[in-house]
């Protein structure tokens, strides 16, 4: 009983305050319009426009945390702080979806605020009216009697008693029951338009993972960059320096058989074949051309280096993203290895753009065509990488040729 008590005290005190609010709020589309308009009068819109939506940020959120707090949820505090600038200010507001919820709120707070704030402001202020009209009936000139019920004019105590008390307890248990209920139907409405829906929520979600996902990437490829200088620098040199004192040793030793000149002949070997498969593996890590050349170099380099005659055809660029670039780099070598062992081709072409946040790697041959990527061709590989970028491959080879890969890889989060 008593939590009930405090729930309908809470209500009611949620809607009867209600009520002055939304009235409130009937004003703010027309004080947005008028901030919008002023741009006209001396550009004084452009900064007023900012803080009237700014504004309004705060009024409805402060409508928003006495929701939650009557519906006892927790809700996440929104950002209400403005950039500086003109226009990052206009982009600020223009670009966030929290502005269009805020404009959502407005109406819906006026349509169900008002109706609901007076639907509690006559349960209670009814049950209050009869407490105090009862026992002051007498003061009522005896030609316009109190009135209760509606319609039953009190004449006496016993008339003021009785129906008072039936009055009271009418709106009492129209009050117990109906505020509560109004208060929850306009607490949950105000949340529903000022929280992110569900596709909103998912937005936001894909938005941080692929912001979240290029700065990983970022990060692999400067290490695998690092990884690379050392290797390159140190772990390298060292084998080399290795490889020559052996070699120096087997030198002075000469040509002769023993268990010593073996070894150091097995040593010697083992030596520079262990150089040959670290070369492979920095190559396969972070290609160093990549470092001194750009990727436009190394796509020349792996032109020239081809068994097919290819045509070059390279974009303004810019700068990439260090995964982005490997993994171009990789899809061209790898494309280029395909034609020249697979395609019977006599003519290839590779097209590198960049049209807006992607970069388009097209590598077109004139071979026979009919690629199965289930065949060991290596574009299942070339898939694989892509995916791992969220990019998107395109194989177009039908049986007599031509072939055509084209990729889209997204070098902005």
């Amino acid at each position: 009983m008593r939590e009930q008590w405090r729930k309908i005290r809470r209500a009611s005190g949620y809607l009867l305050l209600g009520l002055p609010t939304a009235m409130l709020t009937t004003m703010v589309p027309l004080l947005l319009v008028a901030a919008a308009l002023s741009t006209g009068l001396g550009g004084i819109g452009l900064v007023v426009f900012p803080r009237a939506v700014s504004g309004l940020r705060r009024w409805a959120e402060w409508h928003r945390r006495r929701a939650a707090a009557l519906l006892d949820r927790q809700v996440s505090a929104r950002d209400m702080t403005l950039g500086r600038g003109i226009r990052a200010q206009w982009r600020q507001v223009l670009d966030d979806p929290g502005t269009r919820r805020d404009v959502r709120w407005v109406f819906r707070h006026i349509v169900t605020g008002v109706p609901a704030g007076m639907a509690a402001m006559f349960c209670v202020g009814t049950v209050v009216f009869t407490v105090f009209a009862t026992s002051l009936w007498w003061l009522f000139p005896s030609d316009t009697p109190l009135r209760l019920l509606g319609a039953f004019p009190v004449t006496g105590w016993g008339s003021a008693l009785a129906l008072g008390a039936v009055q009271v307890a009418s709106f009492a248990v129209l009050t117990w029951w109906a505020v509560p209920r109004l208060a929850a139907f306009h607490a949950s409405r105000c949340l529903a338009a000022l929280e992110p829906s569900a596709e909103d929520l998912l937005t936001e979600r894909v938005g941080e993972l692929t912001e979240s996902r290029a700065g990983v990437l970022d990060a692999h490829g400067a290490e695998l960059r690092r990884i690379e200088r050392d290797l390159h620098d140190g772990t390298q040199a060292r084998l080399v320096a290795i490889a020559m004192r052996l070699g120096v040793a087997r030198e002075s030793l000469g040509d002769g058989t023993g268990d010593l000149s073996d070894l150091l002949r097995e040593a010697h070997e083992g030596a520079e074949e262990a150089m040959t498969e670290l070369r492979e593996v920095i190559r396969t890590m972070y290609p160093p051309i990549l470092a001194d050349r750009g990727l436009s170099g190394a796509v020349a380099a792996l032109a020239a280096r081809s068994g097919v005659p290819v045509e070059i055809d390279l974009g303004e660029l810019g700068r990439l993203p260090t995964a982005v670039e490997t993994a171009a780099y990789f899809i061209v070598a790898e494309s280029l290895t395909n034609v020249a062992k697979h395609s019977a081709a006599t003519q290839a072409r590779v097209r590198i753009t960049r049209a807006g946040g992607s970069l388009l790697v097209e590598v077109t041959d004139d071979g026979i065509g009919g690629v199965d990527e289930t065949g060991g061709t290596g574009v299942m590989g070339i898939r694989r990488r892509v995916a791992a970028l969220d990019g998107e491959l395109v194989v177009s080879s039908p049986p007599g040729g031509p072939t055509t890969l084209s990729v889209e890889l997204p070098c902005e989060s």
